[in-house]
């Protein structure tokens, strides 16, 4: 068995009395979603957004984001409900798969973003950052669970985890790619480069262009990242979790195209519209 260089040994519990414990993992999640929202209500105020929309955008994505991971979960491990479909409202059945949780969560709260009567695009762009750093640190949060652990692996960054634990990924002790650490690496990059288009005034038209680039750009490094998982391939080196983030990362693009060629035409009807119907004070009617 190769040794990995990178071996934890810790208890991944906070254990607070007897019998009652919690995860670092879960705890440090929470701590990631919540600054999250609170970086989201800051930018919503400096994009002129109305940041008390922030409470009920957020709540609205939950049951689309549960729905949508549950169907992602559905399409990769449909033995898991093969007791029949009520065991799809099971919680304790299967898990949710994260490339369709957050294409729903996304889903329902452009909806209620809608019906709030606030501007989805604008709002699409101010969440962006927000949501990636959210993804990126939950994925590097995986790590203090044991969980997200890719194939074997005899690299010099090979990592492993010892002890008893308990900890979540099974055979945690042999040495494998550091899957969740890849992945929330390659979104902290595409965070910097979103960051960096947006000061440079490239993706900074407010129609949403920024989530889409966003969320292409994650998908398509979540599908790189695959290639590592322990699932089996099958298309390619892909797993079945990568084929689908190939489909959410190409209608992505295929969406950021369209309303790149979609929108200055709108925002020209828009001008127009707004100017008079007689530009010549000599042919204004009179009132």
């Amino acid at each position: 068995m190769p040794i990995a260089l990178i071996a934890f040994d810790f208890d991944p519990l906070l254990r607070i009395a007897d019998g009652v414990s919690v995860r670092w993992q879960t705890l440090a999640l929470a701590a990631v979603v919540s600054l999250c929202l609170a970086a989201a209500g800051v930018i919503a105020r400096r994009s002129n957004l109305r940041s008390d929309d922030l409470l009920y955008i957020a709540i609205a994505a939950a049951p689309g984001a549960i729905v949508g991971g549950r169907i992602g979960y559905l399409l990769l491990v449909p033995e898991a409900f093969a007791s029949g479909p009520l065991s799809l409202f099971d919680p304790s059945v299967g898990g949710l798969e994260l490339g369709l949780g957050v294409v729903g969560g996304l889903g329902t709260a452009a909806v209620v973003t809608s019906l709030l009567g606030a501007p989805v695009g604008r709002w699409g762009d101010a969440v962006t950052i927000p949501l990636l750093v959210a993804i990126a640190a939950g994925k590097a949060t995986m790590a203090l669970g044991g969980s997200g652990q890719g194939r074997p692996s005899d690299g010099s960054w090979a990592t492993a985890y010892l002890g008893p634990g308990p900890w979540v990924d099974a055979a945690p002790a042999i040495p494998s790619h550091p899957a969740q650490i890849y992945e929330a690496v390659i979104v902290a990059v595409i965070v910097v480069a979103l960051a960096g288009l947006r000061s440079l005034g490239l993706l900074h038209a407010g129609d949403g262009r920024r989530l889409l680039a966003g969320v292409a750009g994650w998908a398509l490094a979540r599908a790189v990242v695959s290639t590592t998982w322990r699932d089996p391939a099958v298309l390619g080196s892909l797993p079945a979790g990568g084929v689908l983030a190939v489909v959410i990362a190409a209608a992505s693009l295929a969406g950021l195209i369209a309303l790149v060629a979609w929108w200055p035409r709108r925002r020209r009807r828009v001008e127009a519209a707004a100017q008079p119907a007689w530009p010549d004070p000599e042919t204004r009617p009179r009132f």
